[in-house]
């Protein structure tokens, strides 16, 4: 069994430092922080981590190739897998709609975006050149990169909705596909196994995360207060699967949306999260989260990823779950 534990990338910088060298104490195998639009870079948060840390795998989750020309990616992939010593791995998705509207980005034919971004950084990281003849990318042939790359980095995509869980089958290394709630396994598997089908790959050979939301503490209501603050700013960019597996629809975030989004009261926003929106995670003790994890075992999950908000403490999150989780499954 693989373990990973992933941040957003909404806190101090120098607080992933001090939580990705508790994560490679702890037993943790990879150490994933996203990427989202308007919080704090990725990239740089990485770079201090991948000096700061000896063992553990570290990750973009996710990139993205509207806001970040696929060429800059590769770039940084390669550049932060020579800084970390080959630990690196890069997540690439096409990004949530809702979020790239931000900027003016109607992110269109998102599956061919990505597919093409996964195949030219592929080649690029292997030393090669890009293909320049598609439909998102059209690059010239002088298209590579002017120095070695250590190693072709793995590539693990993102993905909800059910073509781009079809795309982890037909293409990626990896898998990120969110598991909200933790039981929603079962939906997303066929769809990635369907892409890997038609690819003619083994995914035995696809390393597919569990991506779960989990907020640990012996106090519920702290547990239940950290998890609604991600409901509240995530809740309305999930897509219909993850929606229709909880019996909601984008209609009920709405107001939470208003809230959050544009009227920038986040105690509005959590007060309007609802129990059955609770369900997305975990929230509670250590002990809840054995319970949940231990069903997802059941399915044949080889890869356990514990999402934010982990708690309202983090580090204490990350010392239960190294102490009284990882254990039980390793």
């Amino acid at each position: 069994m693989k373990f990973s534990i992933r941040f957003n990338n909404d806190l101090p910088a120098g607080d992933y430092v001090v939580l990705a060298q508790a994560a490679e104490r702890a037993g943790f195998d990879q150490f994933w922080v996203s990427d989202d639009l308007f919080l704090r870079s990725a990239p740089v948060i990485l770079s201090a981590v991948a000096v700061a840390t000896e063992r553990i795998e570290i990750g973009a989750g996710i990139l993205n190739p509207y806001t970040i020309n696929p060429a800059e990616i590769a770039m940084f992939a390669a550049t932060l897998d020579e800084l970390s010593g080959g630990r690196f791995n890069l997540g690439l998705a096409a990004g949530a709609a809702e979020f790239l509207k931000w900027v003016g980005i109607a992110p269109e034919k998102p599956r061919t975006a990505v597919i093409e971004t996964v195949r030219a950084i592929n080649a690029l990281l292997a030393g090669g050149r890009a293909p320049c003849a598609g439909e998102f990318l059209q690059w010239s042939d002088e298209a590579y990169l002017r120095f070695t790359p250590l190693r072709r980095v793995p590539v693990y995509l993102g993905a909800m909705s059910p073509n781009m869980l079809r795309a982890i089958g037909e293409a990626a290394d990896g898998g990120l596909p969110l598991l909200f709630p933790p039981e929603h396994y079962e939906t997303v598997m066929p769809y990635i196994r369907e892409g890997a089908q038609r690819a003619g790959r083994d995914l035995a050979g696809v390393d597919i995360a569990a991506c779960i939301w989990c907020s640990l503490s012996e106090d519920r209501a702290a547990a239940e207060d950290a998890l609604k603050e991600k409901i509240a700013y995530y809740g309305h960019a999930l897509s219909p699967l993850i929606w229709d597996r909880l019996n909601l629809a984008r209609a009920d975030f709405a107001p939470i949306e208003q809230a959050m989004m544009v009227e920038n009261d986040a105690a509005k926003a959590k007060a309007l999260v609802t129990p059955q929106m609770l369900k997305i995670g975990v929230a509670g003790t250590a002990q809840d989260l054995l319970a949940r994890l231990e069903g997802l075992a059941a399915l044949g999950v080889q890869h356990l990823s514990l999402g934010p908000p982990l708690g309202p403490d983090p580090l204490a999150a990350i010392e239960v779950v190294g102490r009284e989780v990882l254990p039980r499954f390793k």
